[in-house]
């Protein structure tokens, strides 16, 4: 025990003195290894584009379904095919049964093949009846598809919509069906051209009856969309992937028809929607500001906001960042907000897009409020009845004088200054006192030598 005790107190001593004679160096050093770069910023500390990973969004969520089989205990029958033969297996489903139930839940829960869960709706829920399944992201996400895998056969009619206001409106995604004029009043396989790139089109692929189990449909939100390869300049198809909710409407059931015959019972029974998987890929909508999506206080999924960016989605500048016009970081561009130049006197400001056409898409910030009697777009200059202390620099809060010199016996002095600029026609329009640059350069000498 003593030995034990003598070891410890002599670590303890080496790690005080190494912290002594390094000023914590090593600790910081592994401290700085344990933590991974932000993905946001190169190496340099220089914003870039960064981007949530890509998941399946719909995992774990809840879907909203307007049919679920078992309320009450119900028969069902799987049909099996064997050459010309076809069988047809009965069950029972029971929602009070958990191993007879086929809840919403197996929609989005861990796909297993070894051990397949399958929602099921209620049986012969035949057009014109449809059944839908509802899902929410729980914040916008842009998708990249949307996959279903059957237990049962595929539909012969479905849609596949999307909202981008939380379920309150919803728009077309995709069509599919045998009889794509007469379902959805829409051509088999319509051409997409950039014309049309947020149309819905209608295809008969991936709705063939068989194979009776185990049938995927997959659509891709980009595929065929000629703007797909270049989808950061192309503010269209960045809306077209944008979603925040998803519905699934199965129109029209496939059938044997035999559901009108003698035995047409037992043939309904057979006839049913089920699926082991939903899917939803994509990111976490963060327009290239953000690696990740967390919860905030509310418990509500938000984007963790880099670049001086705010909002859910990363799609405004934060406060006092409003120098330039935001906008979405792109693979060339970060295009970080930058903070207004105020020379520390103000804590608010504005945008104004014609000083930013003016200054050649550099500077647009207007600061608000100047204080330390300062004035000016940039809180740069003495605001009436004050003059500059020379020997401060502008951004000292003690840069403006209220006591005027004996040259300047009145503010008329200053008032000059403020207004006189070298002549240049683009600034005419500018109001009293405003100023174009963040710098002196565009005023004349001789405030600097008369009011001293």
């Amino acid at each position: 025990m003593q030995r034990l005790l003598e070891v410890w107190v002599t670590l303890v001593t080496v790690s005080a003195l190494a912290e002594g004679v390094f000023g914590g160096y090593g600790l910081s050093m592994f401290a700085a290894q344990s933590s991974p770069p932000d993905p946001c910023y190169d190496e340099n500390g220089n914003p870039r584009r960064c981007i949530p990973d890509f998941v399946n969004s719909a995992f774990g969520k809840d879907v909203r379904v307007s049919s679920t089989c078992g309320y009450p205990a119900a028969r069902y029958c799987v049909v099996t095919e064997k050459g010309e033969e076809r069988t047809r297996d009965c069950h029972t489903c029971d929602a009070g049964d958990p191993k007879k139930s086929h809840p919403p839940a197996y929609l989005t829960d861990l796909n297993n093949p070894h051990n397949l869960t399958c929602w099921q709706s209620e049986n012969y829920m035949q057009y014109p009846q449809n059944v839908t399944l509802t899902l929410s992201l729980g914040k916008k996400f842009e998708v990249t598809y949307v996959s279903l895998q059957f237990c049962s056969p595929r539909p012969e009619s479905m849609a596949i919509y999307k909202s981008m206001d939380y379920g309150k409106t919803w728009m077309p995604f995709q069509f599919y069906s045998t009889q794509c004029k007469k379902m959805y009043n829409r051509q088999n396989k319509a051409t997409i051209t950039k014309q049309n790139e947020q149309e819905a089109i209608c295809t008969d692929s991936h709705t063939d009856m068989h194979p009776l189990t185990g049938g995927l449909i997959a659509f891709s939100t980009l595929d065929g969309r000629p703007s797909a390869h270049d989808f950061d300049n192309s503010p269209v198809l960045q809306d077209w992937v944008t979603a925040t909710d998803i519905k699934v409407i199965f129109s029209r059931l496939h059938t044997f028809g035999d559901e009108n015959e003698d035995d047409s019972e037992l043939a309904r029974d057979s006839y049913f929607y089920a699926v082991s998987d939903l899917q939803v890929g994509g990111r976490c909508k963060c327009n290239g500001h953000a690696s990740k999506c967390v919860k905030d206080r509310e418990g509500n999924l938000v984007c963790e906001c880099k670049h001086n960016t705010a909002g859910p989605e990363c799609d405004r500048c934060k406060p006092f960042h409003y120098d330039r016009p935001w906008q979405r970081a792109t693979a060339r561009e970060a295009n970080e907000c930058v903070a207004c130049h105020c020379n520390l006197h103000a804590r608010r400001c504005r945008f104004n897009m014609e000083l930013y056409k003016l200054s050649g898409r550099r500077s647009g910030g207007v600061c608000l409020n100047c204080r330390h009697n300062t004035a000016g777009r940039h809180c740069h200059y003495c605001k009436e009845g004050y003059y500059r202390d020379m020997t401060k620099s502008i951004s000292h809060r003690r840069a403006c004088k209220g006591d005027q010199p004996q040259s300047c016996p009145n503010w008329r002095c200053e008032q000059f200054f403020n207004w006189t600029y070298f002549p240049k026609a683009t600034y005419l329009f500018l109001t009293f006192k405003s100023y174009f640059s963040d710098t002196d350069q565009h005023r004349t000498d001789i405030d600097s030598e008369a009011c001293i």
